[in-house]
């Protein structure tokens, strides 16, 4: 994972005939987003947005030529747009970003010893709220990221702690060996 940039924003479906587009932000305040500068693509493409109404934006390539058909923004759809790490700012003691979470152990808090479920694969976020990619050694889970289910982030150890909600069913061989799982030491 590129620990150098951070995910801020998505293109979202054209608006209208002109290239404008819908742009999710990500930034606390949305609007903000414009204020980072060129945001890049997964392609390494720099786009600059301007505002142009509640989630309605215009972008505009490095040669500073805007979209300007409802085709070329289509083209965009789903863009994810990047801000460099080292243009925002750091995150206090108890805040994290959320691409930090990725790569991070994954333990069970219940029963003692603690058990390893494995590491976060990805952070989704559909709208309904984030949920946390959790990949093991026989397979893959997904857990709301939500107080309840993820009462601690360890940003110092690389670790969360996860209680599972009776809902998440983990299946025996998504441990390693007899299907006990592992110990964290």
């Amino acid at each position: 994972m590129d620990r150098d940039r951070i995910l801020m924003g998505v293109v979202g479906r054209p608006h209208g005939v002109r290239g404008l587009v819908r742009v999710h932000s990500y930034a606390a305040v949305p609007e903000d987003l414009a204020r980072y500068g060129a945001l890049r693509d997964e392609h390494g493409n720099a786009w600059h947005l301007s505002w142009r109404g509640q989630g309605i934006a215009e972008l505009r390539n490095d040669a500073g030529q805007a979209l300007s058909s409802r085709e070329d923004a289509q083209k965009l759809v789903n863009r994810k747009l990047y801000v460099g790490r080292v243009d925002l700012p750091e995150p206090e003691e108890d805040e994290f970003y959320v691409a930090d979470l990725v790569g991070m152990q994954v333990i069970e808090q219940a029963g003692t010893p603690l058990h390893e479920l494995g590491h976060v694969r990805l952070v989704h976020d559909y709208g309904a709220g984030v949920s946390l990619e959790i990949t093991g050694q026989g397979g893959t889970i997904l857990l709301p990221f939500t107080r309840a289910c993820v009462p601690v982030v360890d940003m110092g150890a690389r670790r969360i702690e996860v209680v599972l909600p009776d809902e998440v069913e983990v299946p025996a061989e998504f441990f390693p060996g007899d299907g006990a799982a592992e110990p964290v030491a």
